[in-house]
């Protein structure tokens, strides 16, 4: 499959050979000796066609960056990029959760308003709304969207991505996405499918936890598999394999949203994300965010041994204690909280939603008086109450996934049509 061109929506596309299941696959460097590019930097330097005198809005954050390869303090938005091209007319921005700048909290209000260096308008979708308002889309031609994933069913972006589509479709206003790799491979698919009852903003489809795909490969899916049917283009990551993580892109990482620090975070995150939904600190208001866990009664040295002697395939549990400092969540702020810190010792075998349930199991095990649960937020993360319930019913790690695997198989297969990179 050639990278570096614009794919439609309503192809079908060459499907990849390999046939990943969890706990197989390889992290690699970018492939066949390529330069690693964005989409966005593909855009600008080869399908300046899809944009070229017609009315563009764009969904961007502080992560719409183009020529990261030269370092990230050398970068220049893609805002500006494309504001100050003489072939491009740039209109009208729209901003995410955490905004536009990247520093709101989770869950924060984000306002509109104007974009200080361009004076462009900056239409908030995670506030009186989460999708362009009609008004927003009626003077576009075209709407892109350029911003960092980091592959969880989670994280917010892609979903803004997928209304934003859908409000698209609706204004006969054609779609780009600006692709970027997923930072934590696409070979490894893991975790359970989303049961279309809990649909919500951290998970508006049936995906697994950890879905393996690019931002552009979601759109073409959801795109056809769903019947947005929004006229879409994706323009892909030049020299990006599935085996390819983040920090073997020769990227600059910018942290997507305040607590995703590094890719180790990433990696973590679709299994311990889930401890957002009970009383325990996931590690916000430290530099370790979402890599450890912990609460100020937690028995963190046995729940430390109990899960080493789990020998989950790819992890090591480390007790530790840690304080956070202004935590976002206000969960322990400037207490010491005994926790457990999570390590990945081979990425290529690491089950992190199996971690992040073998986690809850022993912590109710060792805390059915003190582990509580946030019910409707954590049957939103976990995409179905079945997962609380079996943790509260004594169910094993084993019974609690044994369905995961054949979820997975038939996503693999539903979205083998659209994959866009070996």
């Amino acid at each position: 499959m050639e990278t570096g061109t614009g794919l439609r929506g309503s192809a079908s596309y060459e499907a990849i050979e390999d046939e990943s299941v969890p706990g197989e696959g390889h992290a690699g460097e970018a492939g066949f000796g390529e330069q690693v590019l964005a989409g966005a930097d593909v855009l600008l330097t080869g399908r300046l066609d899809l944009v070229r005198g017609l009315r563009v809005g764009l969904i961007t954050n502080h992560t719409g960056l183009v020529d990261l390869g030269r370092g990230v303090d050398a970068s220049t938005s893609t805002i500006d990029a494309l504001h100050r091209h003489p072939e491009v007319r740039l209109v009208a921005l729209f901003g995410p959760e955490h905004a536009i700048h990247g520093r709101a909290e989770a869950g924060e209000r984000v306002e509109g308003g104007a974009d200080p260096r361009t004076g462009l308008p900056v239409y908030s979708l995670y506030g009186e709304t989460r999708r362009p308002p009609p008004e927003a889309l009626q003077d576009l031609d075209v709407l892109l969207f350029d911003i960092q994933d980091i592959g969880t069913r989670y994280y917010t972006y892609v979903w803004t991505m997928a209304l934003a589509m859908e409000a698209a479709a609706s204004q006969g206003v054609r779609f780009v996405v600006l692709d970027r790799p997923n930072p934590i491979g696409g070979e490894l698919v893991q975790g359970n499918v989303l049961d279309p009852a809990f649909a919500t903003f951290v998970g508006l489809y049936p995906v697994p936890m950890r879905h393996g795909l690019t931002p552009g490969e979601l759109a073409l899916f959801l795109n056809v598999e769903h019947g947005i049917g929004v006229e879409l283009d994706v323009v892909p990551v030049a020299g990006w394999r599935r085996d390819t993580w983040y920090d073997d892109t020769g990227l600059g990482w910018v942290a997507p949203s305040p607590n995703m620090p590094s890719v180790e975070s990433a990696a973590h995150y679709p299994g311990t994300c889930l401890f957002e939904g009970t009383n325990l600190s996931v590690g916000r208001g430290t530099d370790r965010a979402f890599q450890q866990i912990g609460a100020p009664w937690l028995a963190h040295e046995e729940l430390a041994r109990r899960l080493n002697a789990r020998r989950l395939p790819g992890v090591r549990f480390e007790p530790v204690v840690f304080t956070p400092r202004n935590p976002g969540d206000g969960r322990f702020g400037d207490r010491s909280v005994r926790g457990v810190r999570l390590h990945v010792t081979d990425r290529r075998v690491y089950d992190s939603p199996v971690a992040g349930v073998a986690l809850l199991v022993e912590i109710q095990n060792l805390h059915p008086d003190r582990l509580t649960w946030r019910v409707s937020h954590f049957d939103r993360l976990a995409g179905t109450d079945r997962l609380r319930e079996g943790v509260l019913a004594g169910r094993s790690v084993a019974e609690l996934t044994a369905e995961w695997p054949t979820q997975i198989r038939a996503f693999q297969e539903a979205v083998r049509p659209y994959l866009l990179y070996q």
